[in-house]
């Protein structure tokens, strides 16, 4: 980059990554600050027509943003599994999710730039589930986190092309807490 200095990956890391939950916003961050550390994926493409295989990836949250926020980074398949440059079946995106007071529910834009995509999401803690609906495009999108326990969770992605009227199973990832990796 002529001209430019790369930026200072330890000063950027820094300045991104958080500690914890911002003072006095713990029990709002606690809906998904609870997910904070590593986890290995299972993920079925549930929208196939085959039986589909799983496919072993990684799931990465993080506190960022001075706590008020916490990122995740999804990666199918895992780095460790030797696929290519970029993936064929699966997925590396990131999301970033924030409580926000005035709807009382959690802001989420999902980033995906290998395919292009980028999602908002609303998401609300749903009896012993969190649901996320993304109604702004074409097929609405509905995310749920389900079997939520300290090590382990069930994630569900399904779509709908009736504005929410029924909703088909599109993807499912089994989630395991990588052993000794921090939780909230």
């Amino acid at each position: 980059m002529a001209g430019r200095e790369a930026p200072d990956a330890p000063e950027f890391v820094g300045a991104l990554i958080s500690s914890g939950p911002c003072e006095g916003l713990a029990d709002e961050m606690h809906l998904f600050g609870q997910f904070v550390g590593s986890w290995c994926l299972k993920w079925i493409d549930r929208g196939s027509k085959n039986d589909p295989e799983p496919i072993l990836g990684e799931l990465h949250f993080g506190w960022v943003l001075g706590g008020r926020a916490v990122q995740d980074v999804w990666i199918v398949p895992a780095r460790d599994q030797g696929r290519g440059p970029g993936p064929r079946i699966g997925f590396f995106g990131s999301t970033i999710r924030f409580y926000d007071p005035s709807l009382d529910a959690w802001q989420s834009t999902w980033i995906e730039p290998f395919k292009g995509r980028v999602r908002r999401f609303i998401g609300r803690h749903d009896e012993d589930d969190i649901v996320l609906v993304s109604d702004d495009d074409e097929p609405y999108l509905r995310w749920r986190f389900t079997e939520i326990g300290v090590s382990s969770f069930v994630w569900l992605g399904e779509t709908s092309t009736d504005r929410g009227a029924t909703w088909e199973l599109e993807e499912e990832m089994r989630a395991t807490r990588v052993k000794g990796a921090a939780s909230a």
